[in-house]
């Protein structure tokens, strides 16, 4: 029997974890996580019966085995779940599929509203041709965003950084209205200083052109036409937030015979040569331990996995030393309500706006995003009649001035930026707050990111060892794509495959998330 070691209970790891435990019994799988949860940054924190989701995620794939593996560990809603009912609101229902008022172990279908919070004012996101966003920037900027964009049409930029691609497809104007404030808030960086192909992978095919193909297609295809991932607008979503699918999936994993360790932090990693990794170091409760192991999946930062294996060539350790993170604080806020009007035709539950999450581009502020848990899951919330449960998300740097705020003072300044745009009248109507800290959330693509080919071809030559999932290939995947690394790295495994460039080559070309009918 050979012994898999797998570094990390997020999505990545967790599905491979689970994979290869149901396809074959050839195989021992211990998983080690190094804090008590399960999802990594896709977990759910309940603070007071609140649930809060750490960065909002949407289960959506154009990825048919990805949509069935989560069918299969959380089954579609077959009935109406309590917003709904309270609503008489219309929801796409599964047949035979399980009742979110009597089961827990289910996926709802949520609607996608998603917009940009400018100026005082609400904006589609993506930004759409309706009456109202032309309405809201004014004939004067309409105009100037027209030429603008006419003018990215006759003269494309070679694109060197994520501004020129930007505004090749947009326009400057609109990238400077929509893109360049949020960006650089997001990455601490301009976007001229970042690589293009951030882009090419978060907005694949999005632009004022497919915006105008989506809005001609909804007139003339009704729902069988091709959507851009971007355009989505129904998406599926676990009752209990992301967590619970990995909470589910790591009680199916020890069902199978799997050990999960928790609080268990891989600290080494140990090669024999340069094509092989014989086994690990960890560390628990104080202590440290060994383990040898046959195969090596993993989804821990690419920079730490590189830092803690042995005999490393020096231009290999320096690009991993070099390559960037950026980590986030959010703030989960309880109010009574919030002032923001629900302008829209979509019901909710005390007339709330519907959004799941909005962009915020107002520059009086530094908050990158907020959340309306109420709008992702009814059972987030407590007391989803009377209160109003929000997330109010900031980019930083882990040990920056920000990140090393205390939690009460890093509340405050949330609270005061709601009272500045607008959403409370004053601090003094907030209810309760609680403050959570992400680190690593986003893997960044500049400083040494330019030569992460080389060191992909220096991991792709360790014959036992497979890197999966956001982190551990430094890559922006969504979870759909971060369970199909594992996918494939299981295939190799099972396969008896030495190249792992299959598992590379996930999230790469634009026809993997794009090209299949939705």
């Amino acid at each position: 029997m050979k012994d898999v070691l797998i570094i990390g209970a997020g999505p990545a790891g967790l599905t491979a974890a689970y994979e290869l435990l149901s396809k074959s019994r050839d195989y021992r799988v211990t998983v080690f996580e190094e804090s008590s949860q399960f999802g990594g940054i896709s977990r759910t924190v309940n603070y007071k019966g609140n649930r809060m989701d750490m960065g909002g995620h949407r289960f959506f794939s154009k990825v048919p085995a990805v949509n069935e593996w989560w069918e299969k560990m959380l089954p579609r809603q077959g009935a109406p779940s309590k917003d709904d009912r309270a609503l008489d609101r219309k929801v796409t229902l599964q047949e035979g599929g399980p009742d979110p008022e009597q089961s827990d172990r289910v996926m709802l279908r949520r609607n996608r509203v998603s917009r940009i919070f400018f100026n005082q004012k609400f904006f589609d996101y993506p930004i759409s041709l309706k009456p109202e966003t032309f309405v809201n920037m004014g004939l004067g900027t309409t105009l100037v965003v027209g030429f603008s964009y006419i003018k990215s049409c006759l003269f494309k930029r070679k694109e060197n950084s994520l501004e020129d691609f930007y505004i090749n497809r947009f326009g400057k104007k609109l990238y400077s209205m929509f893109f360049e404030r949020y960006t650089e808030n997001l990455w601490g960086r301009h976007p001229s200083q970042i690589d293009p192909s951030w882009g090419a992978q978060r907005v694949k095919g999005l632009s004022i052109l497919a915006v105008l193909a989506n809005a001609v297609s909804k007139l003339f295809s009704g729902k069988n036409r091709r959507v851009e991932t971007s355009l989505i607008e129904e998406f599926s979503y676990p009752k209990l937030g992301p967590g619970q699918l990995w909470e589910v999936t790591a009680g199916e994993i020890e069902k199978l015979g799997g050990t999960i360790l928790t609080g268990a932090k891989v600290v080494a990693l140990h090669k024999d040569g340069d094509s092989r990794i014989t086994g690990l170091t960890y560390e628990k409760d104080g202590a440290r331990h060994e383990m040898a192991g046959d195969y090596f999946i993993s989804s821990m930062p690419v920079r730490d996995l590189v830092g803690g294996m042995n005999d490393v060539p020096e231009d290999m350790a320096a690009i991993a030393r070099g390559l960037p993170y950026r980590d986030y604080m959010t703030v989960g806020v309880l109010v009574p309500r919030l002032n923001l009007k629900n302008k829209t035709k979509l019901k909710t539950i005390s007339d709330i706006v519907p959004d799941d999450w909005v962009y915020v581009h107002d520059r009086s502020v530094s908050m990158g995003r907020f959340q309306i848990y109420n709008n992702w899951s009814p059972y987030l919330v407590r007391d989803l009649e009377h209160t109003v449960w929000i997330g109010l998300e900031y980019f930083c740097n882990e040990g920056d001035a920000m990140w090393s705020m205390a939690d009460e003072a890093f509340a405050r300044k949330g609270i005061a930026e709601m009272v500045t745009m607008g959403l409370i009248d004053r601090a003094e109507d907030v209810l309760d707050f609680h403050v959570e800290r992400v680190k690593k959330a986003y893997p960044a693509y500049f400083d040494t990111y330019a030569q992460m080919d080389s060191l992909v071809s220096y991991l792709n030559g360790i014959e036992n060892l497979f890197c999966v999932g956001r982190n551990g290939q430094h890559r922006y995947n969504n979870i759909d794509h971060s369970m199909c690394t594992s996918f494939e790295a299981v295939k190799d495994i099972l396969g008896g495959i030495r190249d792992h460039s299959n598992v590379w080559q996930v999230n790469t070309e634009k026809e993997y998330h794009e090209e299949k009918s939705s």
